[in-house]
């Protein structure tokens, strides 16, 4: 699943790097610097353009994660998208799959297969980090990632930049730009959906 995730990861950025002439030309300068490098500025991008280029995930769970008991949007209502975690994410429809009670971070680290520093990972929450226990964690605290958002990330050391409370939804939605459906992205916080 990795080796496919990456596969079209790779794919991904071929296209977005012949997609730049139809851009304006701060948009193309910076598709055209992104293709020349394995990896991108995250901390201007919120890094998930690079990191999750196939941003479907298994749905699988956190073990630990609790389902949020009064979610602001159920699961199975629709949502409007306010994020650009990476390309065609904001503005899409999405579908709620599920809706959990955490704490999120923000994190920088560096992969373990080598590369560039990733500055504010949106999002890792709680359950994803190695022996967090319930605590809040606080900036500046180091920690060992346990989730696979990306590869290279499973295993790393990372800082955590920002904490905080909140309700984190998986959701399936269509990017605006086209292209296949995304299915159990994970995650994105309460505060970027909004009602129909």
């Amino acid at each position: 699943m990795k080796k496919q995730l990456f596969i079209l990861g790779v794919a991904t950025i071929i296209g977005l790097s012949g997609c730049g002439n139809n851009s304006n030309d701060d948009n193309k300068a910076k598709n055209e610097n992104n293709s020349n490098q394995s990896e991108m500025d995250h901390s201007k991008m919120n890094e998930s353009e690079m990191s999750e280029m196939d941003h479907s995930g298994s749905g699988e769970v956190p073990e630990g994660l609790k389902e949020a008991e009064n979610p602001k949007f159920k699961v199975g209502s629709q949502a409007i998208i306010d994020a650009d975690h990476m390309k065609g994410m904001d503005g899409a429809k999405a579908t709620i799959v599920g809706a959990y009670d955490t704490t999120v971070y923000t994190v920088t680290y560096t992969p373990t297969t080598g590369g560039e520093k990733v500055t504010n990972h949106k999002w890792v929450i709680q359950e994803e980090i190695k022996d967090a226990g319930d605590k809040e964690l606080k900036p500046g605290t180091e920690v060992t990632l346990e989730t696979d958002h990306m590869e290279g990330m499973k295993g790393a050391k990372a800082t955590i930049d920002s904490a905080e409370k909140t309700t984190v939804y998986m959701v399936d939605y269509t990017p605006t730009t086209g292209g296949e459906k995304v299915t159990n992205h994970q995650w994105l916080t309460e505060s970027e959906l909004s009602a129909e």
